[in-house]
């Protein structure tokens, strides 16, 4: 049988692929049509190999539309690659080798990424051409094969670097074998390229570490300490990318040379390029974080603490300086604007914090030399202050307008040690307040906006103060201080001051009482002047004082300031507005708050959410009708509302609740796709259980079985989340439904026990919720649990005993002891663990109960003979008898 031909363009498509790729390159072309003649161009099976073809040949061309026909090949081939014919796959393959070699660098650079693209999708395995080919052109002395190879391999470490370090039929070693001496050799080619790139390869292995790296460690480090004093700067980057990775990965393999890595990284950290200095100052964290020799960067303190504070000044070309210019009268860019991320709600003991919002900020070396003394402050605490301080305060004490980014870069970095030298700072706190609230009044904004921020560094410190009149005092004057700031006229002021103010309330709390009507005055006036950004964190300062002074707020006087701005803000916002976000969040911290003071509010924004939530079902498979694009976040938020809402008003949630549908569509957010739906909609069911059970009844074991569905092995490493809210919901179910639950019961405690056998794996919060709904099933359906107890006692024992005293560890309780009513023989074999988990309570409030956990002793210590109850008791601590004593045992 004859050989099929080779493929073969035919002139007038390649001419049409041509013309369209002009067009597609060119600024004023219509870029809708000519998308859609691609995709129509993609139907051919062929399209791909023209491309490659027009990438590799079409000599005649210029350079923009062959990198075009590359660029589309490359995506092309990521979507579809493995769909292709083989033939064509091999075509494709064929083209694009000798492109390595290619005279024009971006040709070369794109074959590199096609490449990878290709590896990606078919494995190395699957193109043995490639690696003799890269080998041909790295050991061919030609400067173009060698880049081009160079930049394949680069990208291909990059994107999976894994691929290199498998065993590859045929081959007699791993390709980083082959590769790796042929790098090291590069870093001393006198092309900078070469060794920027050979670098950079070498250090997409170092978090991987695979033998063959290792074993070459001494030959790396020479190099590195060869390349540290390259005259080109992204060399430099590169070799303090390689130390800051392995001080994090492999630090042992430093230890020899960590006094000249050391010194290398702070000449590093002063180099006149501004990537090189901030690539070396991300090593300080990292060498204190790994826990390296803290003595010996001891020694280097007193020389490195200047050169921090000297990077932690604004650089002249800082995008800060321009922003810091705008005043609350410019109306918001929409690039201004961050994404926004909301927490679903989540019932537990570690639920997430959020960090600083400051990843949408770009990270530089002001604000890594910041972090860096942050964490060497929390290292070496307050030995830092003899040598820092009087550097600070020399910055502190310049005066004159050009001098302000000194003075600036002074307070950031009292901030910046406010924790981890606050002992020695404390005795001094009153001077460094006294200090800092006039500098509220700087004529330079970014003055302002950093002393904001570092006297919430001090927020708790000053709080803690409060208990003499001095202190009050001092506390007074920061938050008048910081509420002057809200309604000051810069944007960037008004962020830092509100943020500042937000830290203030959660430290002080119920101390904010007195204020409350000058507070509520500021904010809402703020609601007047902020523009969209801002408002934000002002529906944000509300929600955390709502959180902080509780039902305080519940007074007319209060009501009639806070009130009208956000209902006027609620009525103006349309349902599909992003801005309604942050909105819903306050009003979900108000509602809470309020209690039941937020009845009179409650009906609008309950019918709200309901039309907010079956609006956005409906886009979810109709945009067009619902006229809006979905996004979950309204579903979750509206959900975390109604949960505010239930927790706030209690039973009377029922009146509104009654005349809905929310129970099936509550239904369908248990069962959504989105892991954050539902999370949000597990809370809002154990939400409604609690306070009108009755409304559920009509679907309770649909509700019951999608929760226990939850729990379920595979579902949990993709959301532990939702598993400890579905958890929590079916035990406030079980106990207010009782009996009714017993059908799912043992399928629940089947998810449950697993948990309990795996605490060290898991998140506590579930543990602790699995150990309490199991215990609230055994409370309800103690004859259906109690005969399997000896198979779950002892590590459920184990989880009881770390729950804090309260009400839910009472149900728990409850259920212990009805099972071992039930079925005392059961717990026999576990009973030290019974007495343990009786020794963790402080004091059991209830007399019942404390009754009950009574008999359940006086039980054992009656049916255990000839020794065995003194052998109970001695297999606890000390402590422990001590708390069963009072059981007259």
């Amino acid at each position: 049988m004859a050989a099929q031909p080779a493929w073969q363009p035919k002139e007038e498509g390649l001419r049409e692929i041509c013309t369209l790729l002009e067009q597609h390159i060119s600024p004023t072309s219509d870029k809708s049509r000519i998308w859609q003649q691609l995709q129509h161009y993609s139907q051919f099976p062929d399209f791909n190999n023209y491309l490659a073809f027009i990438f590799a040949r079409a000599e005649g061309k210029s350079i923009e539309i062959r990198q075009a026909a590359g660029l589309l090949l490359k995506n092309n081939l990521r979507s579809a690659f493995k769909s292709l014919d083989p033939t064509y796959q091999q075509y494709i393959k064929t083209e694009l080798l000798p492109c390595l070699g290619a005279a024009d660098r971006h040709i070369r650079s794109t074959v590199g990424t096609i490449i990878s693209v290709v590896v990606q999708q078919g494995r190395i395995s699957g193109w043995p051409e490639l690696l003799q080919g890269l080998v041909q052109c790295l050991d061919s002395n030609d400067a173009n094969h060698m880049e081009g190879a160079m930049d394949a391999l680069s990208k291909i470490c990059e994107d999976i670097p894994q691929e290199l370090d498998t065993d590859i039929p045929g081959l007699g070693e791993r390709p980083i074998d082959v590769f790796l001496p042929r790098f090291f050799q590069f870093f001393q080619s006198p092309h900078a390229s070469l060794r920027k790139l050979s670098l950079g390869s070498i250090n997409q292995f170092i978090m991987l570490m695979p033998a063959a790296l290792y074993r070459s460690m001494d030959k790396f480090l020479q190099g590195l300490f060869v390349l540290a004093q390259d005259p080109v700067a992204e060399v430099r980057k590169l070799v303090c990318a390689a130390f800051v990775q392995l001080t994090e990965v492999q630090p042992s393999v430093l230890e020899p040379h960590l006094r000249n890595i050391t010194e290398f990284m702070l000449q590093a950290n002063k180099d006149s390029d501004d990537e090189v200095a901030l690539e070396a100052c991300e090593f300080w964290s990292t060498y204190c974080e790994a826990q390296v020799n803290l003595e010996l960067l001891r020694e280097f303190l007193e020389r490195l603490l200047p050169i921090l504070l000297t990077n932690m000044a604004y650089a002249d070309d800082d995008e800060s300086l321009t922003e810091a210019e705008e005043d609350d009268s410019l109306p918001d860019r929409e690039q201004d604007l961050k994404p926004r991320f909301h927490t679903s709600r989540f019932h537990g003991s570690d639920e997430a914090t959020d960090d600083d919002d400051d990843s949408f900020n770009v990270w530089n070396l002001r604000k890594c030399s910041a972090a860096s003394l942050d964490v060497i402050s929390n290292v070496y605490g307050d030995d830092i202050l003899p040598a820092l301080m009087p550097l600070v305060q020399a910055k502190l004490s310049t005066s004159g307008d050009e001098n302000w980014k000194e003075r600036e870069a002074a307070v950031l970095a009292l901030g910046a040690i406010a924790e981890g030298c606050i002992r020695g700072l404390y005795p001094h706190l009153p001077e460094i307040v006294d200090f800092l609230v006039p500098l509220l009044d700087d004529k330079f904004p970014l003055i302002r906006s950093i002393t904001c921020w570092t006297l919430s560094r001090f927020s708790k410190f000053i709080v803690q103060g409060i208990g003499n009149q001095k202190g009050l005092e001092q506390f007074t004057k920061v938050l008048m201080g910081l509420l002057q700031r809200i309604l000051d006229t810069n944007k960037r002021v008004q962020e830092a001051a509100c943020s500042a103010f937000a830290t203030l309330e959660e430290e002080a709390a119920d101390v904010l009482v007195p204020h409350l009507e000058t507070i509520l005055h500021h904010l809402t006036c703020a609601f007047g002047r902020y523009q969209r950004r801002n408002l934000r964190i002002v529906y944000d300062a509300i929600g955390t004082l709502a959180d902080a002074v509780g039902e305080e707020l519940n007074r007319p006087k209060y009501l009639d300031v806070l009130m009208p701005p956000l209902i006027s803000k609620w009525q103006q916002l349309s349902n599909s507005d992003k801005d309604l976000f942050p909105l819903l969040e306050c009003f979900t911290s108000i509602a809470q708050a309020l209690g039941t003071g937020f009845s009179q509010f409650a009906e609008p924004v309950f019918q709200r959410c309901m039309i907010i939530m079956q609006s956005q079902q409906l886009a979810k498979v109709d945009p067009v009708s619902a006229g809006a694009q979905y996004d979950k976040e309204f579903i979750v938020c509206s959900l975390d509302l109604l949960s505010g809402l239930t927790e706030g008003l209690g039973s009377m949630i029922e009146n509104l609740v009654a005349q809905s549908n929310l129970r099936d569509l509550l239904l369908q957010c248990c069962m959504d796709d989105a892991s954050d739906i539902r999370q949000s909609a597990f809370a809002l069911l154990g939400d409604l259980a609690r306070v009108c059970p009755a409304y559920l009844h009509p679907r309770l074991s649909e509700f019951v079985t999608i929760a226990a569905k939850q729990l379920e092995t595979s579902q949990l490493i993709e959301s532990i989340s939702v598993a400890n809210n579905a958890c929590w919901a079916i035990g406030e179910l079980a106990v207010k439904v009782r009996q009714e639950i017993s059908p799912i019961v043992m399928a629940v405690i089947s998810c449950i026990v697993p948990i309990l056998q795996r605490p060290e794996s898991l998140n506590r919060s579930l543990i602790e919720n699995g150990a309490i709904t199991l215990g609230r099933l055994a409370w309800v359906c103690p004859d259906i649990v109690s005969p399997h107890m000896e198979h779950f006692i002892q590590h459920w024992c184990i989880a009881l005993s770390m729950i804090r005293d309260d009400i839910e560890k009472e149900d728990a309780f409850r259920g212990l002891c009805a099972i071992v009513r039930a079925n005392p023989s059961g717990a026999l074999s576990s009973l030290v663990y019974v007495g343990k988990s009786i020794a963790s309570w402080n004091v059991i409030r209830s007399q019942d109960l404390h009754d009950e956990v009574g008999q359940v002793l006086h039980g054992y210590k009656q049916m255990l003979r000839d020794g065995s109850w003194e052998q109970f008791l001695s297999a606890l601590e000390p402590s422990e008898k001590e708390k069963l004593a009072k059981y007259q045992i």
